[in-house]
Formats: structure tokens, C-alpha cells, sequence
């Protein structure tokens, strides 16, 4: 079987959990006899070819003047030119950043129908101008490619699955790994909301990460639940996690790890680590990552005179990553909506036990892991400080969560998800 997979990113240039998703299902297939043509915008020329066959959008050009490329941008031109779209970021943010960048139509279309288009493959103001080449791209290829199915990975790329199914009639799965309402709070942009809606629309099948994932799709989306199916995520068990490194401080280390932005609460795990750190002095807490947010998370660590005890360290690339799971004590992830949340597992992996918020797909699949209400301060505050003043309690969810987590593989999840290529291309 021969998959046209379309994605905006692949390990090692990634922002989150999409791409690190990406990579497991696509290893995970090659050990079912899957081949994989991976679409990425941009390619650096270092990503893992040993499991997929990576194409760069960005190599590929044409000649509007050809009949052929004019019927296919007919086919997409439901995406509204003139537009600015950022995902991730808070609304205040998004609206200064847009109106510093205003871009118009005429640029918009000028750039889509240049000869040669260079994707940034980056999440700026010219997305959804990459969106659309990037679904204009996908007409080509899906012309050209011989496949089976196709398969297109988060909103960004479903106008591009869209446009492959109707340039070759194959059967289109598309991957819901986190809907508007997940990054956004409820204050959703209504462009990537039609985008997802007319994406999972137009598919013959969506899978989503996570039964709450699925629900949201159902109710806020009105999708048919038949076409629905819930497959979670899984983790990577051969990485460097058994590498240890010595902790520079006596000290317990508390850690959030993720993008600093709305969706993932680092707000609460600041507040959560004051009210620890008025009953103990011998914690030390680190946040990595970074986002909109992480300007105004670092002010209130100020306001809360906590700066002695609290570390920023910026994206983490994946060596980094498994040096402080490698020193970390607890690891914990207050998302105010997580589709899934595939760190905590990482965390696990490593020895580190979890504290996760009931409002997680992962809390579904995880029984060795502290769940609680992504707002209960006080509760993420108790399970902090019992972990790390427990050695027994702290002990038993490191052991019973790495034997959890050993069985949760990408092999397992890819052959479910080939099982739904299978039942569409019988029908």
C-alpha cells in the first residue's frame, strides 16, 4: 500500500507534538508494509528518509499558463486571499502582529502563482498563502504520484488533501490532532474553523487523537459520528532516554514543558509552584518551551518574587528535552484543553512521574499518572508536593508508569490507522 500523507512538519524541524505524531505513525507503517510519500512546505534536507519518502513543496514549480494548473486552482479557491493567519497565539497577540503585517490581495495572489514559491514551513503571517500553494502543490503531485490513499495531517493541510482527492478520486483520510477550540479557548478564528469543518466535510474518514477530541468534532463541527474514529497517540521507545545527566542543584526539579501559550496553562503551573514554594524551599521549578505567552509568564514570576527557584529555558530541541526529563522529578502539564499531549508519555518514559490535567486526551489512555482539573491550583500544588516529598508515592508512579507507557507503540497505533486505509479503499 502507497500513502500520499501531507504534513507541515517533520522531526527534526518541529514545533510540538504534530510533527513528532507525524513521525511515529509514519515509522509505525513502514513495519506494516506501508510506503509513505510524506508532503512537507519545506524541506532542510535532514529529516529521516529511512522510513519516508519526503517531498518539498518548495522544489516543485509550474507554469500558470498551463490549462491543467488553472483547473486545479479552481478546485481550491474557496481559501480567501488577503487573509492573515497565526495559530498558537493568544488573540490580543494575534491582532497586533496582523495589524503590523497587514498584507494585501494582490500580493496574495501574486506570490501563489509565482513560478517558483520558497515555504517558509513556519506558522508567520503568510500562512495561509503557504496553505494555499501548498494545496495548489498538492493538485500537482496527486496527478503525478501513483498511491492508494491520502492522508493529510491538521487543518493546515487539508485544503491540500482536498485537492489531491479531487484531482485523483483516491479516498482522503484527514487527522484531527487539535481542533480551534483547543488552541483558542472558545475564541475561535472563523477562517481555520471552516477550514477544519470543510476538511473532515469533504474526508471519507477522520480520525482524532483522543475521545475528547472526537466529541468536540461531533458537537462543535457537526460531523457525522459514523466517519469519526478515535486512535490515540503513542511514543517513541527507541530514543536516547536512558542517558542521564547530573542535576547541577540539590534541589527537587519540578518541569512544564510545551508551547507557552493559552492552551497549554502555564499560568496555572506558576501559580501552582508559589503555593509550593511557601511550604518548601527545597523545589526548583523549569519551564521550557516558548510562545506568545512566555513575556508575561516570566513578569509574574517576577510579581510573585520567585525567580531564585524558577528557570525559563526556551524551545527545547529533542537532546535537550531528554537532558531535563533526565534531572526533572515531577513533569507536569495543566492544559486548559490537550487533544492528546504525547510529553507526559515522554516524561514517563524517562522515569519522570506525571501530572496531567483531566482535561487531556492522554488521561484517557494513562492509570499511573495524577490527573487533575486543569484550574484547581490547590490540587496541582498537593500533587507536586507529594511526589516530591513521597519517595514512596513518587517511586510507584515512576515504576508502574514506565511499564504503562512501554505498551503504548506507534506500531500499534499505524497498524489501526492502516486498518481504516484498508476499509475505505474496499468499499
Amino acid at each position: 500500500m502507497r500513502v500520499l500523507m501531507f504534513g507541515w512538519e517533520f522531526p527534526p524541524h518541529i514545533t510540538g507534538g504534530l510533527g513528532t505524531a507525524c513521525y511515529g505513525i509514519t515509522k509505525g507503517l513502514t513495519k506494516h508494509h506501508t510506503e509513505v510519500i510524506f508532503v512537507v512546505p519545506k524541506a532542510f534536507g535532514d529529516e529521516d528518509q529511512q522510513v519516508v519518502s519526503i517531498r518539498n513543496a518548495s522544489d516543485i514549480s509550474f507554469d500558470l499558463k498551463d490549462e491543467e494548473y488553472k483547473e486545479f486552482w479552481e478546485r481550491i479557491k474557496y481559501l480567501e486571499v488577503g487573509s492573515n493567519i497565526i495559530p498558537y497565539v493568544a488573540p490580543e497577540y494575534f491582532a497586533k502582529t496582523i495589524k503590523k503585517n497587514r498584507k494585501t490581495g494582490e500580493e496574495f495572489t501574486s506570490n501563489v502563482f509565482s513560478r517558483r514559491y520558497e515555504f517558509s514551513g513556519k506558522y508567520g503571517i503568510n500562512l495561509l498563502e503557504e496553505v494555499a500553494r501548498y494545496a495548489l502543490i498538492a493538485s500537482a503531485l496527486a496527478a503525478k504520484e501513483q498511491f492508494d490513499v491520502i492522508h493529510a495531517h491538521d487543518w493546515l493541510t487539508y485544503p491540500a488533501g482536498i485537492a489531491a482527492k479531487k484531482t485523483s478520486g483516491k479516498k482522503l483520510v484527514v487527522h484531527m490532532h487539535a481542533t480551534e477550540f483547543d488552541r483558542t479557548g472558545g475564541n475561535v478564528n472563523q477562517q481555520v474553523y471552516d477550514i477544519e469543518r470543510q476538511g473532515m466535510e469533504e474526508a471519507d474518514q477522520v480520525i482524532t487523537v483522543s475521545n475528547l477530541t472526537r466529541n468536540i468534532v461531533i458537537e462543535k463541527y457537526g460531523i457525522n459520528p459514523d466517519k469519526v474514529v478515535t486512535i490515540h497517540n503513542a511514543v517513541d521507545h527507541h530514543q536516547g532516554h536512558n542517558i542521564h545527566y547530573p542535576k547541577p542543584f540539590s534541589e527537587k526539579l519540578v518541569t512544564f514543558l510545551g508551547r507557552i501559550t493559552f492552551q497549554k496553562g502555564p499560568d496555572y503551573f506558576i501559580e501552582a509552584a508559589y503555593k509550593v514554594l511557601q511550604k518548601s524551599d527545597d523545589v526548583r521549578f523549569a519551564m521550557a518551551g516558548s510562545g506568545d505567552m512566555l513575556e508575561k509568564m516570566i513578569k509574574r514570576v517576577a510579581q510573585l518574587r520567585i525567580a531564585d527557584k524558577f528557570h525559563f529555558t526556551g524551545f527545547l530541541d529533542e537532546t535537550r528535552v531528554q537532558h531535563i526529563f533526565s534531572m526533572s522529578d515531577v513533569f507536569v502539564m495543566p492544559s486548559v484543553s490537550e487533544p492528546f499531549g504525547i510529553v507526559p508519555l515522554e516524561a514517563m518514559r524517562s522515569h519522570v512521574p506525571v501530572i496531567i490535567s483531566k482535561q487531556s486526551g492522554v488521561a484517557e489512555v494513562l492509570h499511573h499518572a495524577l490527573k487533575v482539573d486543569f484550574w484547581d491550583i490547590d490540587a496541582i500544588a498537593d500533587s507536586i508536593y507529594g511526589l516530591c516529598h513521597y519517595e514512596g508515592l513518587s517511586k510507584m508512579f515512576r515504576t508502574y508508569g514506565k511499564q504503562e507507557v512501554e505498551n503504548l507503540k506507534w506500531e500499534d497505533t499505524a497498524l489501526k490507522i492502516k486498518n481504516v486505509y484498508e476499509s475505505l479503499i474496499n468499499r
